[in-house]
């Protein structure tokens, strides 16, 4: 099974962001995270649908 990667320096910042922000407060809110991270790198909405997917896919299979 192939995993999602981010494309584009823009999304691999902010997945790493999103990233940081959970180690310090794992029970945040991810779709509010993500908006921050679109508005902080500004990420097409494209770019914002795939990284809020992304976020919820690595969700799951942390929780799994």
């Amino acid at each position: 099974m192939s995993t999602m990667q981010p494309q584009g320096d823009k999304l691999k910042k902010a997945v790493k962001w999103i990233s940081d922000k959970r180690k310090q407060n794992f029970d945040i809110n991810l779709a509010k995270l993500v908006d921050e991270a679109s508005f902080q790198f500004d990420l097409s909405p494209k770019d914002s649908q795939f990284l809020l997917r992304f976020v919820k896919n690595d969700d799951h299979q942390n929780s799994a």
